[in-house]
């Protein structure tokens, strides 16, 4: 069964909520090197004017269905509280865009901790990610970076024993031909000794 699409939109704005919270650390990053964040500030203010405008067609989108008896109460309760957690996650977004606030230390699982569902149940909430100390507090370019550097060591650590396994199979090589070729010598020095026993029979033997 498809998800309603009240609850795509949500899941949609919560994303939404998490790119812009990523855009103000990078753009309060570039401010601390001596950056030029305009471009950034530029995206920031029309990502955070559709968030507003977002939440407001969600609260629409909620009041028809109550008013339409679409819903139990307990679930229009329950998506008026996501409405309600959303709306002041934007209102947080926005101060800490102006600098009223500080940023809050990034994370990504600072928005809410129910997720929306059909029928009471729960889907999972783009911001409840468990995350390592390594990935915490960074940019999504800078996680792929760390990312293309894990990756470049991982194929240098395999060429690494690529070459060695490779120096191996010469050396064993070597080894083998080695001792092919005293194994010959061995063989011919044998039929050297018994054709000079076989002449030397051969001269004392009396006729």
């Amino acid at each position: 069964m498809s998800q309603d699409p009240w609850l795509q939109n949500y899941d949609a704005n919560c994303r939404l909520a998490q790119e812009i919270a990523e855009s103000i650390h990078e753009r309060n990053r570039q401010q601390r090197t001596g950056g030029n964040p305009a471009k950034i500030n530029m995206t920031l203010r029309a990502s955070l004017q559709k968030l507003k405008q977002n939440i407001a067609h969600l609260k629409e989108g909620l009041l028809r269905a109550s008013s339409t008896r679409r819903l139990m109460q307990s679930e229009a309760d329950r998506r008026q509280n996501l409405i309600d957690d959303l709306l002041t996650r934007e209102k947080q977004l926005n101060a800490t865009f102006k600098g009223d606030i500080a940023e809050p230390e990034p994370s990504r699982s600072t928005l809410m901790g129910a997720g929306a569902g059909t029928s009471g149940g729960v889907v999972a909430n783009p911001w409840l990610i468990n995350e390592s100390e390594e990935t915490s507090g960074l940019t999504f370019g800078e996680i792929k970076q760390q990312q293309r550097r894990v990756i470049e060591e991982i194929i240098d650590d395999l060429a690494h024993l690529v070459d060695k396994t490779d120096d191996r199979i010469r050396n064993e090589t070597r080894r083998v031909k080695l001792v092919e070729t005293k194994s010959a010598s061995c063989g011919m020095l044998v039929v050297i000794v018994l054709l000079l026993i076989a002449i030397i029979v051969v001269a004392v033997w009396p006729v």
